[in-house]
C-alpha cells in the first residue's frame, strides 16, 4: 500500500460498429496478401483479441501489461506496469527519468482525458539555458550531455494522478514484474545492444559505458542478460510511496547531485522536484470525416496533428489509396501546414497564448487546404485568428521515445506515449535509470533578430513543447473506434498522421496501416522510406523528391475495435507487439 509524501492529484465491449468496419483491408492490401506469402515477423507482431489487448514496443513490456489485465486490472494500472518494464529494457527510449503524455478514454461515461506528465525546467532556468558565453547556441551534443538538459520528471507523478483517478489493483503490486526482472536479470534485445553500439554521444557517457560494461571490459550485446539492482531499489521506493517516491527523498537528492556534476551543470534543486505537479484536462476532441479523434493539448504535438487533420478533411485523400502518389502529395502538403504552424505558435499555454481555436477552425484549415496546389512550392506559417506575434523557432527535436496502446476487458483505453527525449537522454544516471534531456525540446535561440521571443523559449517552470500525439479515435457517439501513437522525435506528426489516415480513409488493418512506409514532409525537406518507384517519381514531378530518412524511424501501435473484438498491430521496424485476450 502506498504511504505518499505528498499529494499528486486533484461496462460492457465498446465496439465500432456504428462505422465502417477498419479491419477491412484495402484493394492494395489484399493485392499484396494475395501476390506473395504473409511476412511472418509482421504475422508475429500483430494480434486478434475478444476482451483485452496491450500493444507496446517490447514483449516482455506487453506481458507484464497483459497479466495486469488478466489479473482484472485497468488500462491504466496496465500502463503502469509496461512503463516500469520499458523502463528497464527499453532505457534508451524511456523511463523512471522522463515524461509523458496520455489520453484516457472512460467506457462508462465516453469521456476522454488527456494527462500531461511533461517535464519542467528548473526555477533558476533563463531563456539563455542553451547559449554559450558569447550568446551562440551551444552544440546540440554539449547541450544534451550537459545538466542543464535535464527536466524535472513526470511520467511516474502523470501515471500516479490517472491510477489513483482509474486504478482498479493495489498501486504497489503493479511493479512487481519490473522488479523481478532487474533483479534477475533481462536479456538484451538487439535494439538495445544496438543503442549501446551506437555513435550517440549519451551512449559514449561514463554512467553508460560504466552500465553497459561487463565485468570482463567488453560491452554488453544481444542475447546477454543485464541485471540493474540499482533499478530494483529504485523500484521498491516507487512501489512503497508513489511519484513522491521519486520526487522527494534519496532518489530526488541524486538527481540534483548528478545534474549539478560536471560541464553546463543544472539549478535544479530539491524544491524544484518536490513542487512538480501533473496536469489533466478534457482531451482535445476534433471533428474528421465521421469520426472524433482526441489528443492531448498543448505543449503536446496533439494540436499539429490536429491542424494536419483538418487540411486534409478538405482534400480528396479518402477517396484515394496508399498507392495513389496524389494521395501522398496531399499527405505531405497538409505535413508541411502544420509543421509551419505548429513550430511559429505552439509552446506551454501556461507563459504564451496558443491560437488552438483559431488554428483549427475550419475556414482557417480550408484556406490552408488552397495553399496544397499541384506542386510542392514555398509554405509558410499561416496567420489565423488570436495569433500572437512570436518570432521564429529554433528547436531540435531528437528522438528517443516509446508508444504504448492499451484497452482493458471494460473497454477502457490509454494511448500513452512515454520520453526520454534522446538516446538514453543526458547519458547520465541516478538509481539504475537514465535522466532525461528534455529541456533541448526548447528553442535554443529564445528570440528572432527584431527580439521577437520564440513561443517554445525556455523560462523557469516553464514545459518545452513536444511532438507527443497520442490519439484515441471515437465515434460521434464517442464509443471507441481506435487508438494509436508512436515515438520519432518531431516526425511523430507525419507518423501518427500516416497511420490514421490509413485506418480512418484507407480501411486498412492496424498491422498493415503502421508497416506502410513513412513520408515526414517539413519546411523544404522530404523524408521518407523506400517507396514503390512510381510514387517516388509521381513526387519528384511534384517538386518533391524524397531522401532516405536520417531521424528516429517510427515505432507506431495501433488497436481498433471490430464487432468482433480487437485487432492491433506493432510497428515492424521496431521490436513491439500487440498481445491480448
Amino acid at each position: 500500500m502506498r504511504r505518499p509524501i505528498f499529494a499528486l492529484g486533484l461496462s460492457a465491449l465498446a465496439l465500432a460498429a456504428a462505422v465502417p468496419s477498419l479491419a477491412q483491408p484495402t484493394a492494395l492490401a489484399e493485392k499484396t496478401a494475395t501476390a506473395k506469402p504473409v511476412d511472418p515477423a509482421r504475422s508475429q507482431q500483430s494480434a486478434t483479441a475478444r476482451h483485452a489487448m496491450v500493444a507496446a514496443a517490447n514483449p516482455l513490456a506487453v506481458k507484464a501489461g497483459v497479466d495486469v489485465l488478466k489479473a482484472g486490472g485497468s488500462a491504466v494500472d496496465a500502463a503502469v506496469a509496461i512503463q516500469a518494464v520499458l523502463g528497464l529494457v527499453e532505457p534508451q527510449s524511456s523511463g523512471l527519468g522522463g515524461g509523458a503524455f496520455m489520453v484516457y478514454y472512460d467506457a462508462r461515461t465516453r469521456q476522454a482525458t488527456a494527462y500531461d506528465g511533461r517535464e519542467v525546467a528548473p526555477a533558476g532556468a533563463s531563456d539563455h539555458l542553451f547559449l554559450d558565453e558569447n550568446g551562440k547556441r551551444l552544440p546540440f551534443a554539449e547541450a544534451v550531455l550537459g545538466g542543464i538538459s535535464t527536466g524535472v520528471p513526470g511520467a511516474i507523478a502523470m501515471l500516479d494522478m490517472a491510477q489513483r483517478e482509474h486504478g482498479k489493483l493495489p498501486w504497489a503490486g503493479l511493479f512487481d514484474e519490473a522488479h523481478r526482472l532487474a533483479q534477475d536479470g533481462f536479456i538484451l534485445s538487439p535494439r538495445l545492444a544496438g543503442m549501446i553500439a551506437s555513435k550517440a554521444p549519451q551512449a559514449a557517457a561514463p554512467d553508460a559505458k560504466r552500465y553497459f560494461t561487463k565485468p570482463d571490459g567488453t560491452p554488453y550485446v544481444a542475447g546477454d542478460r543485464l541485471q540493474n539492482a540499482d533499478y530494483a531499489r529504485s523500484i521498491e521506493r516507487i512501489a512503497q510511496y508513489g511519484a513522491s517516491g521519486l520526487l522527494t527523498g534519496p532518489l530526488a537528492q541524486q538527481i540534483v547531485e548528478r545534474v549539478h556534476e560536471g560541464p553546463r551543470p543544472s539549478t535544479l534543486s530539491l524544491a524544484d522536484m518536490a513542487n512538480y505537479r501533473p496536469h489533466s484536462a478534457p482531451a482535445l476532441c476534433k471533428p474528421y470525416r465521421v469520426y472524433l479523434v482526441c489528443t492531448p493539448q498543448a505543449p503536446s504535438g496533439g494540436p499539429g496533428l490536429q491542424i494536419a487533420l483538418g487540411v486534409l478533411e478538405h482534400t480528396d485523400i479518402g477517396k484515394r489509396n496508399a498507392s495513389d502518389e496524389k494521395a501522398w502529395f496531399e499527405f505531405a502538403q497538409a505535413s508541411r501546414l502544420a509543421y509551419a504552424d505548429r513550430d511559429r505558435y505552439v509552446g506551454d499555454p501556461a507563459f504564451v497564448k496558443v491560437p488552438v481555436e483559431g488554428l483549427l477552425d475550419p475556414e482557417y484549415l480550408k484556406g490552408r487546404t488552397a495553399e496544397i496546389g499541384e506542386k510542392a512550392g514555398p509554405i509558410t506559417f499561416g496567420m489565423p485568428k488570436g495569433a500572437p506575434e512570436v518570432g521564429p523557432d529554433a528547436t531540435h527535436e531528437p528522438g528517443g521515445t516509446s508508444h504504448i496502446v492499451i484497452i482493458d476487458a471494460e473497454g477502457n483505453v490509454v494511448s500513452m506515449t512515454t520520453t526520454v527525449e534522446s538516446i538514453f537522454g543526458s547519458g547520465r544516471m541516478v538509481g539504475g535509470f537514465f535522466l532525461n534531456n528534455q529541456l533541448t525540446d526548447f528553442s535554443f535561440s529564445p528570440t528572432d533578430d527584431d527580439g521577437a521571443k520564440a513561443a517554445n523559449a525556455p523560462a523557469p517552470g516553464k514545459r518545452p513543447r513536444s511532438s507527443m500525439a497520442p490519439a484515441i479515435v471515437l465515434t460521434p457517439q464517442r464509443k471507441f473506434v481506435a487508438a494509436a501513437g508512436s515515438p520519432g522525435g518531431s516526425a511523430i506528426q507525419a507518423y501518427n498522421l500516416k497511420v490514421l489516415v490509413a485506418l480512418l480513409d484507407w480501411k486498412m488493418t492496424p498491422q498493415d496501416a503502421v508497416s506502410l512506409p513513412n513520408l515526414v514532409a517539413k519546411g523544404s525537406t522530404y523524408s521518407a522510406d523506400k517507396f514503390p518507384q512510381p510514387i517516388m517519381e509521381g513526387l519528384a514531378a511534384r517538386g518533391m523528391p524524397l531522401s532516405t530518412s536520417r531521424g528516429e524511424e517510427s515505432g507506431l501501435q495501433a488497436i481498433i475495435a471490430t464487432p468482433k473484438g480487437y485487432v492491433g498491430g506493432a510497428d515492424p521496424r521496431r521490436e513491439g507487439v500487440a498481445r491480448g485476450f
